[in-house]
């Protein structure tokens, strides 16, 4: 054999020897990677709280290059705690509501779409007409969660925060009245009471307002009815009204009519007893 093909041949024994090298190397490389992944979750398993901490670190790290980036803090829960739902994926009936509603009182149908499925939901519990329900909080509060009167009457159904704090306690507490599904849900349960204390929804409507023992309620069950059966018609029909946008401020539940109030300050009726 001449020298040139002994190199050769010492060239390619070299090569595959290099290979062979690098093969075991790297297969005992991913072994001792496996080998560590194996146990790292083994203690992880054991250790929940070192899985806790490596998480927080983790999460911490994530929010810390999110705000240097961005300049804007992380909450990840924050659309979880929105009260706002796709129209779209209501039923038939509650979407028409919702996006009629959304045009009257220029309110976002998201949030609305929530409040009405709310609404059916608790209508069906409770018995009542969920058009009813919503019609009380277009004349109180034109779906404005943060609305309060001069008397302190707060949020959707505008209730006397002060006065049914009881109803609050299951929810937190007072500032609960701002949540728009409790301020809902409380404002029904004040509306059941009224109805029973009347016996008829139109007398249940006149406690709620404060006017029961007042000479007029100054027009607000009319409004009220009035609105439930534009709600009626537009969850009937498949072709709902063209909605028309509010005439006047709506009147608030404890706040007697202009035309009754007396000289020494707003007084809630309704209130009364409860």
């Amino acid at each position: 054999m001449t020298a040139s093909r002994k190199m050769l041949a010492g060239a390619r024994t070299f090569a595959a020897d290099v290979v062979s090298g690098f093969v075991e190397v790297t297969h005992n490389g991913f072994a001792l990677l496996g080998v560590a992944v194996v146990f790292a979750a083994i203690t992880l398993t054991a250790r929940p709280d070192l899985r806790l901490l490596g998480e927080e670190r983790l999460m911490s790290w994530l929010e810390s290059r999110q705000v240097a980036e961005t300049g804007l803090p992380v909450d990840v829960a924050a659309s979880e705690r929105a009260t706002a739902i796709n129209p779209k994926e209501l039923p038939r009936e509650q979407a028409a509501v919702a996006y009629w509603l959304s045009k009257k009182y220029r309110v976002a149908p998201e949030p609305l779409a929530a409040l009405v499925n709310e609404a059916y939901d608790i209508g069906t519990r409770v018995k009542l007409d969920p058009t009813l329900i919503l019609a009380i909080v277009a004349v109180e509060s034109s779906f404005n969660p943060f609305a309060q009167s001069s008397v302190g009457a707060q949020g959707l159904m505008q209730v006397m925060t002060s006065v049914h704090t009881d109803k609050y306690e299951g929810f937190g507490g007072q500032l609960a009245a701002f949540d728009p599904l409790t301020n809902l849900r409380v404002g029904v349960k004040v509306l059941q009471e009224c109805i029973a204390r009347a016996g008829s929804i139109e007398g249940g409507l006149r406690y709620y307002v404060g006017a029961a023992n007042l000479p007029s309620d100054g027009g607000y069950a009319a409004k009220v009815l009035a609105e439930h059966a534009r709600l009626r018609q537009v969850a009937n029909s498949r072709a709902p009204l063209k909605p028309l946008a509010p005439k006047a401020d709506p009147v608030l539940s404890t706040k007697a009519p202009a035309s009754t109030q007396q000289a020494a300050g707003d007084k809630v009726a309704l209130l009364d007893g409860f």
